[in-house]
């Protein structure tokens, strides 16, 4: 797959589109995805996926909190990985945003040839989301495309939603968050040293530095599996929060994991960590021996849970 970052050195011959955000590619949009690029073959065009950095929520102010559920990287590896031949992570700032609909389709339309637009069932762009879907259809007839419109992706019968999955994160419900996903939620980041508290009570931890912008699932104490740059995957107990029994004044969350049966040095590495449950909300203990009693006892579940665990839900 091919991916851009602008439009302007783009000339592509009669291309079929499909233009969203995309954040956490979830089951909805690779069913979206899937069907659209097994279509674009059959009529041998290339399939384009057109989609923005930063979020427009976060350029015109509707979220200051951490909400993306992947960085543009991982959405592009995703988006690949489905079978796109173009990538397109388009800018997006207060500029674009007051951009008609009408000025936008005709950029695409003169830089890829767009002959198939692929939407949502609720897709809007332009200024101030004026561009639906019976605008896009009349803006089709004079620049040459037609609009398919997909229709929602439901799961239990409820729509599969970015917004959706970003509840339950916020609840801690990351097994309705990996059904939703068809995976487990997974948050990257670098090993940094710490204040070593861990290794004093019998369980070192790593402490991830995260992207800021990346939602967290709610406090508390999760069975993972963490991902190890050029190593392998662990089984892991994993503490987000803000570690009461320890701190008395107010500090910013964190994500720490103990892997199981893991040794050696992982400060400066890249490690992922792929939620598969929540084991219990983070709390104070009356002392560090209480926490590492309760600490074994986790341990001991997220064992049993990860033993049974696979990495993509049905």
């Amino acid at each position: 797959m091919e991916h851009y970052t602008t439009l302007a050195s783009l000339l592509l011959p009669r291309a079929w589109v499909t233009i969203g955000s995309f954040d956490g590619v979830h089951r909805g949009h690779q069913q979206l995805l899937r069907d659209f690029v097994a279509e674009a073959r059959r009529y041998h065009a290339p399939a384009v996926v057109v989609t923005f950095y930063p979020h427009p929520v976060e350029v015109l102010g509707h979220r200051r909190d951490p909400f993306y559920l992947s960085t543009p990287e991982e959405k592009a590896t995703l988006i690949a990985a489905l079978g796109a031949d173009v990538l397109i992570t388009h800018p997006f700032d207060r500029e674009v945003a007051q951009r008609s609909a009408s000025d936008f389709m005709a950029d695409l339309s003169a830089h890829l040839g767009l002959k198939r637009l692929w939407v949502g069932y609720d897709f809007a762009l332009g200024r101030n989301r004026e561009g639906d879907i019976p605008t896009l259809r009349r803006l089709g007839e004079r620049l040459g495309y037609t609009v398919h419109v997909v229709e929602a992706y439901r799961l239990d019968g409820e729509i599969v939603s970015s917004s959706r999955i970003r509840r339950a994160l916020a609840e801690g419900d990351v097994t309705l968050a990996a059904r939703m996903l068809g995976r487990h939620y997974a948050v990257p980041g670098e090993v940094v040293r710490g204040d070593g508290r861990g290794r004093t009570i019998g369980f070192p931890t790593a402490n991830l530095a995260v992207w800021p912008k990346r939602m967290l699932p709610a406090a508390g104490v999760y069975a993972c599996f963490a991902e190890v740059e050029d190593d392998g995957r662990y089984a892991a107990v994993a503490n987000i929060g803000v570690r009461p029994t320890f701190e008395r004044q107010p500090v910013a969350p964190r994500v720490e994991a103990h892997l199981l049966d893991f040794r050696g040095d992982l400060y400066g590495r890249r490690l992922r960590l792929h939620f598969v449950a929540r084991l219990r909300p983070e709390r104070r203990f009356p002392s560090p021996q209480a926490l590492a009693e309760q600490i074994a006892r986790d341990i001991a579940a997220a064992r049993r849970l990860l033993r049974r665990a696979t990495p993509v839900l049905e």
